[in-house]
């Protein structure tokens, strides 16, 4: 059996039209933060969503300072990054053991494999800021193995 996961970050309070075809059908929509006012209960339209806070998000139940589950016998850790400073794949690598580590902060996508485990950015799907394309992802686990598709949301 597989699982497809949608990876989301940086929606700032902007859901785009796009999402909702970009994600469709996943079974779970992880959001590693900067989440901004009704995006949880846009999504929640899609699948159940899991979020982290990130530096821009106000204090909110809702929002977890990580998250750590596993899904399918891989592991994985959401957080938002900005709690390593400027993350990195290999400061996420240090300081978390999960398999599967996603954050944002950045708004830069990245997919990084090291020893066997996976690094996510899905990037930011909020407003455009720098010369940055908006984007997703869609995280899918299968026989205990996990691969990512990032997805443009322009």
């Amino acid at each position: 059996m597989s699982h497809v996961i949608g990876l989301i970050s940086d929606t700032h309070g902007l859901v785009r039209a796009s999402v909702f075809d970009a994600l469709a059908g996943v079974e779970l929509i992880l959001h590693a933060g900067d989440v901004g006012d009704g995006v949880l209960e846009e999504l929640e339209a899609i699948a159940p969503v899991h979020a982290v806070y990130g530096n821009t998000d106000p204090i909110d139940p809702r929002l977890a300072p990580s998250i750590e589950l596993d899904v399918g016998g891989v592991s994985i850790h959401v957080s938002h990054g900005h709690e390593l400073g400027r993350p990195t794949p290999e400061k996420l690598l240090a300081a978390y053991p999960a398999h599967v580590l996603v954050y944002g902060h950045t708004h830069r996508q990245l997919v990084a494999r090291a020893d066997g485990r996976l690094v996510v950015n899905p990037g930011a799907a909020g407003h455009r800021r720098f010369d940055l394309e908006p984007s997703c992802a869609r995280l899918t686990i299968s026989g205990g193995a996990a691969d990512v598709a990032l997805i443009d949301l322009a």
